[in-house]
């Protein structure tokens, strides 16, 4: 009977593994100036150029950048009240959240000119689409689905890693049919089923900006955006000097995630 228990035991180690969430490590293709003075709360790439929302009170903007150089070529701001959060851009019109306002502009992606505004409940902390819906996340488990169009909350999505709810995503970006969030506070990226909210893998992120390059007020990793025609993947963080475009690979043992205490 020992046996049979340690057989038994065995078994029901290997189904766990099996089961567990893939991880995920990176590989760093390329390395970008990056404004240490933006507070970055989201960003797009849309042909060619990088869009970038920017918070906190008196310094929000919605920016156009150019990757290669970090250059700012168009740049709209906030009024001082408006702390800034996720930005998408859909049907050429940029939509941003703001974080306890509970109001969002739409802007003219050419002209940057603001176009109207809109209301949602709760606190907004970020935006994404897949050319359908778009999606918004409020610091909860929870990403509600908007029509673009109407921005009407059609559904929403509770996010679960084996059944247990994932808190705290802000940062959202469409990836190949994924939705990928940072998660606050952490050197983590999830990688989300949009239909379900189950948690496809996470991506682990932790050491992407070295200690030679933080300064004292250098905050957490936030900012993902995709170039679907070039299939490249851009990340950032708040108050970071450098952009990165990596490559998602396997990896076999995770790192501990890394915390911070500012939103």
């Amino acid at each position: 009977m020992p046996s049979l228990r340690i057989a038994c035991c065995w078994l029901l180690s290997l189904l766990a593994a099996v089961a567990q969430t893939p991880e995920y490590g990176y590989q760093v293709v390329h390395v970008y100036p990056h404004d240490r003075g933006a507070f970055t709360q989201g960003l797009e790439f849309r042909a060619g150029f990088l869009y970038e929302g920017t918070g906190l009170n008196g310094q929000s903007t919605v920016r156009k950048v150019k990757p290669e150089t970090g250059e700012v070529l168009q740049e709209i701001r906030l009024d001082p009240q408006y702390f800034g959060e996720g930005i998408t851009v859909f049907n050429q019109l940029i939509f941003e959240l703001t974080w306890r306002s509970q109001i969002g502009f739409v802007y003219d992606q050419n002209s940057f000119r603001r176009l109207r505004s809109f209301s949602y409940s709760g606190e907004g902390w970020g935006l994404a689409n897949d050319g359908s819906d778009i999606f918004m996340s409020d610091g909860t488990p929870e990403i509600r689905v908007w029509d673009p169009v109407t921005l009407r909350e059609k559904r929403r999505i509770t996010v679960r890693d084996a059944g247990k709810p994932v808190t705290s995503l802000n940062e959202l970006e469409c990836v190949r049919g994924e939705i990928y969030a940072n998660v606050w506070q952490t050197d983590r990226i999830v990688r989300i089923a949009p239909a379900t909210g189950r948690v496809l893998g996470w991506v682990n992120l932790a050491g992407l900006l070295s200690a030679a390059d933080r300064a004292e007020n250098t905050d957490v990793l936030n900012g993902i955006a995709y170039d679907a025609l070039g299939d490249r993947l851009f990340v950032t963080g708040k108050l970071w000097p450098k952009m990165f475009e990596i490559k998602i690979v396997p990896k076999a043992g995770a790192h501990p995630a890394r915390r911070s205490s500012s939103k």
